[in-house]
């Protein structure tokens, strides 16, 4: 949540003349997007392996816009596996104004240690770009939908690693949501990013944020640091509430 404060924060110190052209018209009717991936591999007193992959891609076709989400973490550290996950996202919007615009969006998280076998959710709601600008870009989603949860109790041995887990019944209910997606073009070749969801119900509340600094190579190459958050705040018991992420990808946009 800090993390989107913060970025709130950086867009509001933005040049106030931002806020006079229209950025250009994306594409019609063609899939563009970039896909992204980081891998480390250290051998010596220690083995560990980490990698970490995703896919974007968004289809404009008049009012309507489709965007497809897909990504994947694994880390091992002394043949113990201590974080696998991947997650997938769609969203379809219907654009009213050039501001204005409504949403449905299918999410589904599959984390094997975050004390959930699979969160999944269905949403729509309203959208609004506060600042549409070449440079400058700030939208906010606010949203109602259903949510299903499997939670699962994990048993540990001493090195850490998982040695049995215990289904637990799966819980669902309407979840209300709100999304913040921000983008700062400082220079032609240098973009800072931050999107935050929030899914909010009875039963748990799960705030996602990812802030990343890219730096283009080439016209399809970039690199790109990030820090993710992610936070359930009433995970099954035993389970740490926060994850943390840090990452350095190549990207390759098309």
């Amino acid at each position: 949540m800090k993390l989107g404060i913060a970025a709130l924060s950086i867009c509001c110190l933005a040049p106030g003349t931002a806020f006079c052209d229209d950025p250009p018209p994306p594409p019609q009717d063609v899939w563009t997007g970039k896909g992204q991936a980081g891998f480390a591999d250290s051998k010596g007193n220690s083995d560990a392996k980490s990698a970490n992959a995703s896919l974007d891609a968004g289809y404009l076709d008049g009012p309507w816009t489709h965007a497809f989400h897909l990504g994947g973490l694994y880390n091992e550290s002394g043949n113990v596996v201590s974080a696998e996950r991947w997650d997938t996202k769609w969203q379809t919007n219907y654009a009213f104004t050039k501001e204005l615009y409504v949403f449905g969006g299918l999410r589904y998280e599959h984390d094997l240690f975050s004390g959930f076998q699979y969160q999944a959710s269905a949403t729509s709601g309203l959208g609004y770009k506060l600042v549409n600008t070449p440079s400058t870009t700030l939208e906010l989603q606010l949203g109602v939908g259903f949510r299903e949860l499997r939670p699962e109790d994990l048993t540990t041995g001493a090195s850490g690693q998982v040695t049995s887990r215990t289904l637990e019944p799966s819980e669902n209910g309407v979840v209300e949501t709100f999304g913040l997606n921000y983008s700062q073009a400082f220079t032609k070749t240098t973009t800072l990013t931050d999107k935050l969801l929030v899914e909010t119900g009875s039963n748990d509340t799960l705030v996602t944020n990812t802030l990343a600094l890219a730096v283009k190579i080439s016209t399809k190459l970039a690199l790109s640091v990030g820090y993710n958050v992610q936070d359930n705040n009433d995970p099954p018991g035993g389970v740490k509430k926060l994850d943390t992420l840090e990452t350095i990808n190549l990207v390759y946009a098309f």
